[in-house]
């Protein structure tokens, strides 16, 4: 591929075009997303690559689009908000992310934070990240197909945890990766009922704030080949 050539993969033609990236920043900043950084990332971010061609035109509006075997791709303003929330305290070194998907927030938070480590439980999906994050040289995400209710116990504590899916109830085991000081956003509830929930973990224990209703798909047991 000739540099012209991936300047424009990068940049998109038609409604991918940079004019209609910058309706979408000043939609997320008029909704209350402020971090200039994430923003900024999610401004050069090639939505559009992380979508099957025939959704390209819809890359850039603020909604969830499905990517296959019942999963989506989060709305640009929840992947700018779970970001700027685990920014909120300062850089972080280490965050993992329980549910790669198309690898569109992984992208963002590789250009957010130092190392990236994305587990995934649906292995085309994964694998289909792995090659999109290539495309766009972001080589500081290291992958794991497994279940995301476990982690990545192996190389813990993290300094932030990310999830992209609805649990039930807070996993046990990402509590436990999480260092100390360290921040875990993730939605929980069932159904119609789900909150954004960030959970610090403190000297003494852990503190949670509730930051609204979301919608997820669940977060599923069990590694899927």
């Amino acid at each position: 591929m000739s540099r012209e050539q991936d300047d424009m993969l990068r940049r998109g033609i038609g409604m991918t075009s940079q004019r209609t990236r910058e309706r979408l920043i000043q939609r997320l900043y008029e909704e209350g997303v402020s971090n200039p950084k994430v923003l900024e990332v999610i401004r050069r971010t090639p939505r559009h690559l992380f979508v099957d061609e025939a959704l390209a035109h819809r890359a850039y509006e603020d909604t969830a689009l499905p990517i296959g075997h019942n999963q989506t791709i989060s709305q640009p303003y929840m992947v700018a908000r779970m970001s700027e929330l685990l920014l909120e305290a300062g850089p972080l070194d280490k965050v993992m992310e329980i549910g790669t998907g198309s690898g569109y927030q992984t992208a963002v938070l590789s250009q957010l934070v130092e190392r990236v480590f994305s587990v995934e439980r649906i292995k085309v999906l994964q694998d289909r990240a792995k090659e999109r994050l290539v495309e766009l040289n972001l080589r500081n995400v290291v992958f794991r197909w497994g279940d995301g209710w476990e982690g990545w116990p192996a190389l813990a504590p993290y300094n932030g945890i990310i999830v992209t899916a609805v649990a039930t109830d807070v996993p046990q085991a990402l509590l436990d990766q999480l260092a100390p000081g360290g921040r875990l956003v993730i939605p929980v509830g069932s159904g119609e009922v789900q909150q954004l929930m960030l959970i610090i973990r403190e000297e003494q224990g852990f503190s949670r704030r509730f930051l609204g209703s979301v919608r997820f798909v669940p977060l599923l047991n069990g590694p899927l080949a």
